[in-house]
């Protein structure tokens, strides 16, 4: 399963990026490149027939939109160049949009599935970091600001001396599916009002305290739709910087059948045979009745897996 945000190259450097010297030599290399954010949104270069690819920043253009203290170091690309992450404000922002040569200003979920993997990943990882440490800047204890350390990827409280590490919060996503006697298997998708209109998704939920992946499989689908599973079974995981999530993924079978949706998340669930979901149109088509998950999300992905799976039952 080919994954959106997965299949990164750059070399994390954990152990260097420990070393307050070594960090300052990278950030002063000429060669270093820089990931900007401005807006949550990422500078990306875009032409005809060409997959679009991230626009890194040359370092001297970088250290005038941000100060090198505040970049977090990504990595050690394939060659060695350090790669770090920054965010720009809404000066410097508009200012980069407008000279960088070619560059362009998007939303990272609208280019994603069309870039290399390792490209979308590295983007992805800026932005979930830079969101991480925007959210973070103070210390869960006592209140203190906190202070970067290890290129980015820690912050201490100065007052008491806490830790704090990015943070990535488990939620399980999964594709629900039923046997039907006599007909054609169905699956488990839902709209809820975060959705486009006659969008429909897989059901997913954040893992509890105390709480095993499975079990968050079953409560989660009872909870929304008060279908309980039998098994679940792990596919893939896939990191979602949106803000900070690894998305968890399982195909899960049903026992039971009928639908009795909560009504504060979802505001329809319904069973659905491959035909129907094959027929279905893509995100922002505006003249489809039924749509399917963006390309760069794990919910596709499963979808398109068990449209597979009956594909080839179809044909034994």
């Amino acid at each position: 399963m080919k994954l959106t945000y997965t299949g990164g190259r750059l070399d994390r450097a954990g152990a260097q990026r420990k070393d307050d010297a070594w960090v300052v030599a990278q950030r002063a290399r000429a060669d270093a490149r820089v990931v900007a954010s401005w807006h949550d949104r990422t500078f990306v270069r875009r032409a005809a027939d060409v997959a679009p690819t991230p626009a890194l920043l040359p370092a001297a253009v970088a250290r005038a939109a941000s100060s090198p203290d505040e970049w977090v170091l990504l990595g050690l690309d394939t060659d060695g160049t350090p790669v770090f992450a920054a965010e720009v404000d809404d000066a410097a922002g508009a200012a980069l949009a407008a000279t960088v040569p070619g560059a362009e200003v998007v939303e990272l979920r609208k280019v994603a599935s069309s870039m290399a993997p390792s490209d979308a990943a590295m983007l992805a990882f800026a932005r979930g970091i830079l969101i991480w440490h925007r959210r973070h800047g103070h210390c869960g204890g006592c209140g203190t600001r906190t202070e970067r350390h290890h290129a980015g990827h820690m912050r201490k409280c100065p007052a008491c001396g806490a830790e704090t590490y990015p943070r990535t919060d488990p939620a399980v996503i999964m594709l629900v599916e039923r046997e039907v006697p006599n007909g054609p298997a169905v699956c488990l998708l839902a709209h809820h009002g975060r959705l486009a209109p006659g969008m429909f998704s897989t059901l997913a939920g954040f893992v509890e305290p105390g709480e095993s992946l499975e079990e968050a499989v079953a409560r989660e689908v009872l909870e929304e739709t008060g279908v309980r599973v039998s098994s679940a079974r792990y596919v893939a995981s896939q990191p979602w910087p949106f803000p900070a999530s690894l998305m968890i993924g399982f195909r899960a079978v049903a026992s039971t059948s009928e639908i009795t949706i909560d009504g504060d998340e979802l505001t329809e669930a319904r069973w659905f045979t491959a035909d129907e979901l094959r027929a279905a149109g893509e995100w922002g088509d505006e003249g489809a009745a039924l749509k399917l998950p963006r390309g760069d999300s794990i919910a596709r992905q499963l979808v398109e897996g068990w449209l597979a799976d009956q594909r080839g039952a179809a044909t034994n």
